[in-house]
């Protein structure tokens, strides 16, 4: 079955399953902030609608000085781009031809877009259930690799890994003279720092990627930003095409980043609600990944492929985010965002109610 290789767009899905789409859906397969925007752009909103008719600012100056003070990194260090997809391929470009070691699951842009560069790709597939990543077979693989993709807080699990063991990982890549491409896409929904961005002085190998379009639910503006050493970034932006990032986006980018409160009312919201959901369903016998995030995987024990699971929800107007074209997974699991309460209850009374009909 050729599944969609993304979550949101739910239309794709009943698409692809021949079913009718129902009025109302709730899309539990994407993983943006259930508050949505800052209530600051759509005030601001209007008065931006003037920097549609000139050019952005080609060297995306205002918002890498926003960044700069932000992460107390030189601008040098700072390389923003049209979302992390775009970060990603200019990546693989600048990786094009090189051995690519990925830690599975993990977001598929990586293989996706070193492929399509030419890159030999492995893999190191994780324990199930735990998803603890095996060092000393990390490092035999390094010696392997040109490059690590490292998914940190990890997508599609929700797990974090201790800074002791980041390090180990920086370190053992450092030795190996292989880069370490760190996606923090949702670092800034955990409860406690868990980014090694402090480091990057010290280690020139080390790459940071950020998404703003989750954590602020900005995806359609597309926007996210790489933090490296000057040397990594010069060459990153010889091959970024120019005026990458919109004039909407540039603006709407500084805003978001100053809106402390807003991030610090998600990370407590998107924490109560996780411990809820997860308890709960955990009570009820599902399994469920130890997420530090705002999205969970889910899997009921007594289905193998989970697929019966998710067409008992799709067909009620619930979808989850399939985990067919995750290896690792394999359709084995069922993942979950954090969405406003009501809905989370919608979709804990379904799942209760799967439990009792099967």
């Amino acid at each position: 079955m050729n599944w969609p290789i993304h979550g949101s767009n739910p239309q794709y899905i009943y698409n692809h399953l021949q079913l009718p789409m129902p009025k109302n859906i709730i899309d539990f397969s994407v993983n943006v902030n259930p508050f949505g925007p800052p209530a600051l752009l759509k005030e601001k909103w209007i008065r931006w609608f003037a920097a549609v008719s000139d050019y952005p600012d080609p060297n995306n100056s205002e918002l890498i000085e926003v960044i700069s003070e932000k992460e107390k990194l030189p601008r040098s260090s700072i390389l923003p781009g049209n979302g992390g997809a775009e970060l990603i391929g200019l990546l693989a470009k600048m990786f094009s031809g090189k051995r690519v070691l990925l830690i599975q699951p993990t977001f598929s842009e990586y293989e996706r877009m070193c492929t399509a560069n030419g890159c030999q790709i492995s893999n190191l597939i994780l324990k199930e259930n735990d998803w603890e990543i095996p060092v000393d077979d990390l490092s035999s693989k390094l010696a392997r690799a040109d490059v690590l993709f490292l998914c940190h807080p990890n997508n599609p699990t929700g797990i974090i890994y201790s800074e002791q063991l980041l390090l180990q990982i920086v370190n053992a890549c450092q030795q190996q003279d292989c880069f370490l491409v760190i996606d923090e896409a949702f670092y800034d929904f955990t409860d406690e720092s868990n980014t090694i961005a402090s480091y990057l002085k010290d280690y020139n190998m080390l790459i940071i990627i950020r998404s703003m379009t989750k954590m602020y639910a900005i995806p359609g503006l597309r926007l996210g930003y790489i933090l490296a050493a000057p040397s990594i970034i010069k060459e990153l932006h010889q091959n970024q095409a120019h005026w990458s990032v919109n004039a909407l986006a540039l603006l709407a980018g500084k805003e978001c980043l100053l809106a402390d409160n807003y991030i610090n009312k998600t990370k407590t919201f998107v924490s109560i609600e996780r411990k809820r959901m997860v308890h709960a369903l955990q009570q009820a016998g599902y399994l469920v990944s130890a997420s530090r995030v705002n999205f969970y995987l889910v899997r009921d024990p007594e289905l193998g492929d989970q697929l019966p699971l998710f067409m008992f929800l799709v067909k009620k107007g619930i979808v989850a985010r399939h985990t067919a074209n995750y290896q690792g997974l394999n359709g084995r699991w069922l993942r979950f965002s954090i969405k406003q309460t009501h809905e989370n209850d919608i979709l804990l009374k379904e799942l209760l109610a799967w439990k009792k009909k099967s």
